[in-house]
């Protein structure tokens, strides 16, 4: 009997150590002064310890063995603190002479990627921004990887609200053989979100993590925050769930949405709704004053009414005025089928993202010197007489200088009953102010003449500033 007990006590003292937390390649959420506790779970005995080890093998100053206590029934749980951005990290944790190790772990910043398909990404996948070490993401199955393009996979995601139906009708889970020839036959995929990443590690020098949520073709009554009780079934509360998976706190949003609210509807409770939303997220993530960044909807090549399409861009410029949140316009974007940004363009709009975060939050890198956030309609006067009467219309937030490749198009005028009038001979930037465009007139403007840039769902737009930033559609506004 003795000897039976001796063998069970040497068992349970050399039980194997297992790390449940962290997990190889996740991030974790830097604090304000740029270092992060790294909370670690486990099952082991005896006294824990641990240590943060570099990517070259040396441990991290002043993070050598530190206690974690006691494993109690079998498990362990406690910190270890100051860990400073950066990565690839080794946590290694040891107790009762055995070691464990968990690798590539990164200190840093997340981001949420939601919205409908232009957040999840539909450009074709050629081309494509290719991983980055610094970049990992937590994929919709909840697993945390390097991140790679396609971010978005809706069928193999961990919660039923963006599962497919079967034959059968029922919401199905892609599983095996499924799910790796799905992901080896897509040729769409690419969004904004690695190149985002990459472009705002390269001026920063944060790694980031992104946490990718969106659903192609969801409208706001979709995203309702009173859905958050319905956990996964939800997509409010799909992203709740994961938000909570990664940590608990995040560096901000990126959201672009707004197409499947374009008619008569849902327009009309639009701008509510959205204000809702991102005050239920900074509500929910106890974070106040949390960035929320978003696309201002660009072209839609369908014939059917563009009113409410033009309404809902102008609705989503005027959102700006809620604090800490920012707009990309994507008007001038290239599309790779009828609505879906295409894989060029969807770089383009997270290289603007990226500096717009970068001015934001990061004012004191030399990278992120004093970006304007793009140009914005800030006064339209008329000037001249005869064949030099003009309409000028003076943007801020400009970038250096108003620029367009040929001739400067997406302006028209319209009259008091918001009908087009044929009127502009001619666009230029304004010789005498570069933050300014001249609209050539001929002969009069009608009674009660208004402004619009954009006007229907496919216009030709073209003008931006010296760093790429797109005018945004904006208007009817009275001249």
């Amino acid at each position: 009997m003795r000897n039976i007990l001796l063998v069970a006590t040497l068992a349970v003292a050399t039980q194997a150590i297992e790390i449940t937390s962290p997990v190889e390649f996740q991030v974790v959420q830097r604090a304000d002064h740029n270092r992060a506790d790294i909370k670690i779970t486990g099952k082991a005995t005896g006294n824990i310890e641990a240590r943060v080890v570099s990517r070259s093998g040396t441990v991290l100053p002043g993070l050598d063995w530190k206690p974690l206590g006691p494993a109690r029934s079998g498990a362990f749980s406690g910190s270890i603190a100051q860990v400073p951005i950066g990565g690839p990290y080794t946590l290694e944790v040891r107790a009762a002479g055995q070691t464990a190790s968990v690798k590539n772990i990164l200190v840093g910043d997340l981001w949420i990627l939601a919205g409908q398909s232009n957040m999840e990404g539909v450009g074709n996948l050629t081309d494509t921004m290719p991983p980055h070490e610094m970049i990992h993401s937590f994929d919709q199955s909840d697993v945390w990887q390097v991140a790679t393009e396609p971010l978005h996979s809706l069928p193999d995601s961990a919660d039923p609200v963006h599962w497919r139906k079967n034959q059968e009708g029922k919401l199905e889970r892609l599983i095996g053989d499924a799910k790796a020839t799905y992901m080896q036959t897509r040729k769409k995929g690419a969004g904004l979100g690695l190149p985002f990443a990459v472009e705002l590690f390269q001026r920063t020098n944060v790694p980031i993590g992104l946490i990718p949520c969106a659903h192609g073709g969801t409208s706001m009554a979709q995203w309702n925050p009173e859905l958050k009780s319905k956990g996964g079934d939800s997509l409010y509360g799909s992203t709740i769930r994961r938000f909570d998976a990664i940590g608990g706190k995040v560096a901000g949003i990126l959201w672009y949405q707004g197409e499947s609210d374009a008619s008569p509807v849902p327009l009309g409770v639009f701008a509510d709704k959205f204000e809702k939303l991102i005050a239920a997220f900074r509500a929910d993530f106890k974070q106040p004053n949390l960035p929320f960044y978003y696309v201002q909807i660009g072209r839609h090549v369908a014939a059917n009414n563009f009113v409410e399409w033009n309404k809902i861009q102008e609705l989503q410029r005027n959102a700006e005025a809620i604090p800490n949140t920012g707009m990309i316009a994507s008007i001038n974007s290239t599309l790779d089928d009828g609505i879906h940004v295409g894989t060029a363009d969807q770089k383009k709009l997270g290289r603007n993202f990226a500096m717009m975060a970068c001015h934001d939050l990061f004012p004191g890198v030399g990278a992120c010197r004093d970006y304007q956030r793009g140009p914005r309609p800030s006064a339209i006067t008329t000037v001249g007489e005869g064949p030099k009467f003009a309409v000028r219309v003076k943007f801020n937030s400009v970038n250096d200088k108003l620029r367009a490749d040929g001739r400067i198009s997406g302006f028209t005028i319209l009259n008091k009953d918001s009908q087009p009038v044929m009127a502009i001979y001619k666009a230029v930037v304004d010789p005498q102010d570069p933050t300014a465009v001249l609209l050539y007139i001929s002969g009069k403007l009608p009674e009660g003449a208004q402004l619009m840039y954009g006007y229907t769902r496919d216009p030709i737009c073209n003008l931006e500033d010296a760093l790429g930033m797109a005018v945004p559609v904006f208007g009817p506004l009275p001249i």
